[in-house]
């Protein structure tokens, strides 16, 4: 063969090895997203499904045989479920309705965990809503960064939230020596409905301003011209040119809240006792006594309850998803204008009373939390508290709780359970913002994590992963600190969801679509177009899984089983039962760990978001 014939043949080899790399990484590319979301919905079947079923068949498989008897008995106990549980075992629904009427009536487990959830719910939107207005119309110095910091209560442990209000609310706390300073008389909120209704206001009313303050500055300040110029007066133009886009936003927030607080744990067994226990108390009660099927039982009703509220919730989002792109938002007016006439006075007037309420909900707390760490039971300023932890690190027994290695586990944990849960939430938020058939049970059954009780999580994977399962003659089981992460990641990833699906519902679909026109796959339209438009709110996402994580608490104290996996939530669940200073020198560590985080959030996020 000639020079010239060898260096075209060469070429051709070239080319011809150059096209099958190509038509691979082109294959590679057009199959990734359907890998990515085989490997998701994989993981979520071994990390959350299967554990969670393996729990929940126990209510109706007892001894190997199918049967509804213990379902039929929780049911039908009027422990649980009150009066309705004569309705479910047979009586008239006159008699019942005639019992509910009454005076005596008795609402049982479930109707007293659904009664405080509906005023906790109530509570955070009354809190949350003055702030969501006075983000969204009004401009001041340090604005952003109040609205930033809005979300920090919401991601706060709540064994810490717990601490900082028995620091606040109890016998000796901030609240009773600020009126025995004044000469009143102190009050007794602790193991009171009031202080658990109160604690769920200071966790989730910032939730409500954060969706509630997105959607305000995203109405069209065009159509509030239109109504205006049509004579419209400013209450008419609010009710039915601003209201309308708002309250989605508002029926968002309390949806979320009332799932949320139905399945609360911590803050009503710190705050509230067995006295006033919730559906989760009750079940995570049952698992240490060994009452597996009842336990089982019990969370079935639960998650019926909770899946149903974010089904619902989710549906409606669908169905009212609008698209703000182009719109032109509100100007804000000056806070303290110049000359300020009667009318602008009176809403900064109610702002002003509001600011006094809420510093005394969401600060005091927090400062009491602070200021309890460094005062002895003199009253005096001391670092004892402080010096308690260094002492216990240094000669605490193996089965003590120590705080250095509580502050390494929860920072390995909360890393682990972030680089697990980022992905896995990405890739669901991308499935989950396209338009198909069935679109919005995908999305219920992806948010299941938050209406399923952690307890039960926590036991599925301690009865499964920590204790090993056999398949095909190989036993697999991992250490309880594999199975925290797992079970961390599982909490965080619908976080991450929630948090990249608005951007990604809110792109400029022409730039997907040229992009494909152009011969890029979906996966790299994903990866060079969606992903770096929508980065900030990744990254918040990233900021949220990891919070979360470091402030898991309800599935980890059952996963935690030696010191080698205690975190820092159980160091203070430990420290609050036998002395209140170590606990809340603890609760001051994790503060700054988990304010830390959401350093990221300001520096990176912006105001990126949808939580």
């Amino acid at each position: 063969m000639t020079g010239a014939d060898g260096d075209r043949a060469t070429d051709g080899d070239r080319g011809g090895r150059g096209g099958r790399a190509a038509r691979l990484r082109e294959r590679v590319e057009s199959n990734a997203l359907t890998a990515l979301a085989v490997l998701t919905s994989a993981a979520l079947v071994v990390a959350f499904y299967y554990p969670t079923a393996t729990v929940l068949v126990e209510a109706v498989v007892v001894d190997g045989v199918f049967t509804l008897g213990v379902f039929a008995e929780v049911l039908t106990d009027p422990f649980y479920f009150g009066e309705l549980a004569r309705l479910l075992s047979g009586e008239s629904p006159a008699a019942v309705a005639r019992a509910l009427l009454s005076p005596d009536r008795r609402l049982g487990i479930v109707g007293f965990t659904a009664y405080q959830a509906v005023l906790s719910t109530v509570a955070s939107v009354a809190l949350g809503l003055p702030a969501a207005y006075l983000l969204a119309r009004f401009e001041f110095p340090g604005r952003r960064t109040l609205r930033s910091l809005t979300i920090v209560p919401f991601v706060l442990p709540s064994i810490m939230v717990a601490v900082g209000f028995v620091a606040t609310f109890g016998d000796n706390g901030t609240l009773n020596a600020a009126l025995g300073a004044l000469g009143l008389p102190p009050v007794d909120l602790l193991f009171t409905l009031e202080a658990v209704v109160i604690a769920h206001a200071f966790y989730n009313a910032p939730l409500v301003a954060r969706v509630t303050t997105a959607a305000w500055e995203s109405v069209d300040a065009s159509a509030v011209e239109t109504a205006r110029s049509l004579g419209a007066g400013p209450v008419r133009a609010f009710v039915d040119v601003v209201a309308p886009q708002v309250y989605p936003a508002v029926l968002t927030g309390a949806a979320l809240t009332f799932v949320f607080t139905f399945g609360t744990f911590p803050i009503v067994l710190a705050l509230g006792g067995f006295q006033l226990a919730t559906v989760e108390v009750f079940v995570y009660r049952l698992v240490r006594d060994l009452s597996y099927a009842e336990a089982a039982a019990l969370a079935i009703v639960e998650l019926v309850v909770s899946l149903g509220v974010l089904l619902a919730y989710l549906r409606y989002e669908a169905r009212n998803a609008t698209s703000t792109r182009g719109a032109r938002p509100l100007s804000r007016r000056s806070l303290v204008p110049p000359a300020p006439t009667l009318r602008e006075l009176l809403p900064r007037a109610g702002l002003a009373a509001y600011v006094l309420v809420a510093g005394v909900i969401f600060l005091a707390p927090i400062a009491s939390m602070i200021l309890a760490s460094v005062t002895g039971g003199d009253g005096a300023l001391t670092l004892d508290h402080y010096r308690f932890l260094v002492e216990r690190q240094r000669t605490g027994a193996a089965f003590q709780v120590r705080p250095w290695p509580a502050i390494r586990n929860s920072l390995a944990f909360a890393a682990a359970a972030t680089l697990l849960a980022l992905p896995m939430g990405v890739v669901v938020a991308v499935l989950t913002t396209r338009r198909y058939r069935g679109r919005t049970l995908v999305d219920a059954a992806a948010m299941a994590p938050l209406a399923v009780s952690g307890i039960i999580v926590g036991l599925g994977l301690l009865r499964g992963l920590v204790f090993g399962v056999e398949i095909a003659g190989w036993r697999i089981a991992a250490s309880g600190a594999v199975a925290i992460v797992v079970a961390h990641a599982v909490s965080g990833y619908p976080f991450v969801v929630r948090t990249v699906s608005p951007g990604l519902s809110g792109l400029d679909r022409s730039l997907v679509e040229s992009a494909r026109a152009l011969g890029a796959s979906r996966a790299r339209v994903i990866r060079d177009v969606e992903l770096p438009l929508v980065w900030p709110a990744v990254v918040a996402g990233a900021a949220f899984a990891f919070a979360i994580s470091i402030g898991e608490f309800t599935s980890t104290v059952v996963l935690a089983t030696g010191a080698d996996a205690y975190t820092m939530p159980v160091a203070i669940e430990r420290f609050i039962g036998r002395r209140l200073g170590p606990a809340t020198a603890m609760g001051v560590v994790l503060l700054v760990v988990t304010g830390l985080s959401f350093v990221v959030i300001e520096r990176l996020g912006g105001e990126h978001g949808g939580l």
